[in-house]
C-alpha cells in the first residue's frame, strides 16, 4: 500500500481498515493468524497508533478478529466458502465484492463518508480518558451509560405529550442485536410482520432470522402505500409487526403524506399492531418539518430504533431503541446479552450531542448529500440513454433506479464484476423477488475515481442484457 496516499486525516483509520481487510480475505480461513500490534502497524503505515486501535475495533465489532490480552489481535478462523447450490446469497456476494482491492462500490451507503465526526470524537475520548483513567476491570452499563441514554431521550422528546426518558433507551452493539433483543421482549419471534418494500436488507436479514412471516406492502413511486391493499392486508392477516421508515422511505426516497401516516397509525392501533419505526435515516431527511409515524402512533405500541453510524461514522455503529413497555424484559434480555460497549467512546458520543457538534454537523450533511445526489442524477441524466427512471429522493444517499426496459439487474451485476464494478441490485431490497430491475445508487462513492465511466458501464451492461434473449 502507498503509505503517501494512507495519511489522510479524515479517512486514516479508513484505509488502515481497508488494509487489515484485505490481509485477512487473503488469510486462511481455516488458520488462526496474528496480526500485527497497534504500534507495529503505525509506524509500517506511518499513520497514527489511534487510527489503528479504531481499525482493530471495528474489525473486532465485525467478528473478523479477536485480542488476547497481551498477545495482540488474531484473525477469527471462518468456515470455508461454499460452492455450487451452496454459494453464498446476493448479498453476500455483494459485499464480498465490494470489500475486494480495487473494486468500485457504486451501491455502499455510508452518509457519514461525506463528512465524518471522526476528530471531534476521538480528540473528546482523549479527553475523557484522561478524566477517567482506565481499570483493570472496566463497568461496563448494561443497557447503555446513562449519559448517552439521557441524550437520547431528549433528542426524541418533542413535547409534554410525546417525551421519553433515559430509562426507556437501550443501547445495544449494533442493528442486528437490539432488533434480535426487541423482538424476543416483545414475543414477536415467529410472528407476521408487515414491511414497506423495497426494504432494509438488515431490517429483512435480522426478521427472517427471526423466523417470522414477512409480508411487503410496495411503495408506489410517489412515495406512497395503496391504502387499501395496506388495510386489506390488516384485516386477513394475522399481523403483528409492521416496520416503517419514520421519514423518508430509504432506499426508495419517497416521502409519505401525514394523512397516509395518521390513517396507517389508525389501522395498527385498531389491529393492535406494533410499530417498529425505523429511523436510521431520519435526521437525513431533506424536509426537517416531514411528518414521522411517532407523532401519530399508539405509545404503548411504538418502539423506534436507529443507528449512529449514519451520522457520525464507523467509529460509532451502536444501535440502540427507544420503547415504553415491556422494559422489564428488555432489561433481562440485555442484561444476559451483556454488551461489552466503551463507555468512554459512550461517553464522547454524548458529549458530541450536548455540545450541539451533531446538530451543526446535520445541516452541513444534509446540504452536502441532496448535492451529490444531484450530481449523480446529471451524469445519469448525460450519460444514462434513457435506460433508467430516476425517483427523486426526499432524503438519504441513495438514488433508487428502473431499467426502462425489463432486465434483471443480478445479471447486469455480474456483468459489472468483471470490470471491477459493484452494484446493489433492487432484491437485495425484498425477500419475495421484487424490484429484479432495480438497483440504488449511492452519493457515497469515491469521487476521485470516474465515476462518469463507471455510470458509462452500468448503461452498457444493462443494454447488452436487454438484448440478451
Amino acid at each position: 500500500m502507498d503509505n503517501s496516499q494512507i495519511d489522510k486525516p479524515s479517512y486514516t483509520y479508513q484505509a488502515v481498515y481497508r488494509y487489515l481487510l484485505d490481509r485477512i480475505e487473503a488469510a486462511p480461513c481455516d488458520v488462526e493468524q496474528r496480526l500485527p500490534s497497534l504500534r507495529e502497524l503505525a509506524r509500517r503505515l506511518s499513520v497514527s497508533v489511534s487510527s489503528t486501535k479504531y481499525a482493530y475495533a471495528l474489525l473486532e465489532d465485525e467478528g473478523r478478529v479477536y485480542a488476547r490480552p497481551k498477545q495482540g489481535y488474531f484473525i477469527r478462523t471462518r468456515a470455508p466458502a461454499m460452492r455450487g447450490h451452496h454459494s453464498p446469497s446476493l448479498l453476500d456476494t455483494v459485499f464480498a465484492s465490494a470489500r475486494q482491492p480495487g473494486m468500485l462500490a457504486l451501491g455502499s451507503d455510508a452518509p457519514a463518508m461525506m463528512l465524518s465526526l471522526q476528530q471531534p470524537l476521538m480528540m473528546i475520548e482523549r479527553e475523557l480518558a484522561r478524566q477517567y483513567p482506565h481499570s483493570l476491570a472496566p463497568l461496563f452499563q448494561p443497557f447503555g451509560e446513562p449519559e448517552l441514554r439521557s441524550v437520547l431521550a431528549d433528542r426524541y422528546t418533542r413535547s409534554a405529550q410525546h417525551y421519553w426518558s433515559a430509562d426507556q433507551v437501550f443501547i445495544g452493539a449494533d442493528l442486528r442485536s437490539i432488533l434480535e433483543l426487541s423482538l424476543r421482549a416483545l414475543d414477536l419471534e415467529g410472528q407476521v410482520a408487515l414491511v414497506e418494500s423495497p426494504c432494509n436488507w438488515a431490517v429483512l436479514r435480522q426478521l427472517q432470522a427471526a423466523r417470522m412471516t414477512i409480508i411487503e406492502v410496495p411503495l408506489g413511486d410517489d412515495g406512497r402505500f395503496d391504502l387499501q391493499q395496506f388495510h386489506r392486508l390488516l384485516c386477513d392477516q394475522p399481523v403483528r409487526l409492521a416496520v416503517l421508515s419514520s421519514a423518508a422511505n430509504v432506499p426508495q426516497g419517497g416521502l409519505m403524506p401525514a394523512a397516509d401516516k395518521q390513517q396507517i397509525c389508525r389501522w395498527l392501533t385498531e389491529h393492535a399492531v406494533w410499530l417498529f419505526e425505523n429511523d436510521g435515516y431520519g435526521e437525513l431527511c431533506f424536509h426537517a418539518s416531514a411528518p414521522r409515524y411517532r407523532d401519530f402512533a399508539d405509545p404503548d405500541r411504538l418502539l423506534v430504533f436507529s443507528t449512529l453510524d449514519k451520522l457520525i461514522g464507523a467509529e460509532a455503529p451502536f444501535g440502540y431503541l427507544l420503547c415504553r413497555q415491556h422494559n422489564e424484559r428488555l432489561q433481562q434480555l440485555f442484561l444476559e446479552r451483556a454488551f461489552r460497549l466503551s463507555p468512554i467512546r459512550q461517553k464522547a458520543i454524548a458529549r458530541l450531542f450536548t455540545s450541539r457538534r451533531v446538530e451543526l454537523h446535520v445541516k452541513r450533511l444534509r446540504p452536502m448529500l441532496r448535492q451529490r445526489l444531484q450530481q449523480l442524477k446529471a451524469l445519469l441524466d448525460v450519460y444514462g440513454q434513457g435506460c433508467l427512471r430516476i425517483t427523486e429522493p426526499q432524503g438519504g444517499a441513495s438514488l433508487w433506479l428502473q431499467a426502462t426496459r425489463p432486465v434483471d439487474m443480478r445479471r447486469v451485476f455480474e456483468r459489472l464484476l468483471a470490470q471491477r464494478i459493484v452494484i446493489a441490485p433492487g432484491e437485495l431490497f425484498s425477500q419475495c423477488g421484487l424490484w429484479r430491475s432495480h438497483l440504488r445508487l449511492c452519493c457515497t462513492v469515491d469521487w476521485s475515481k470516474n465515476i462518469a465511466f463507471a455510470l458509462q458501464c452500468l448503461v452498457e451492461a444493462i443494454q447488452a442484457e436487454a438484448q440478451t434473449p
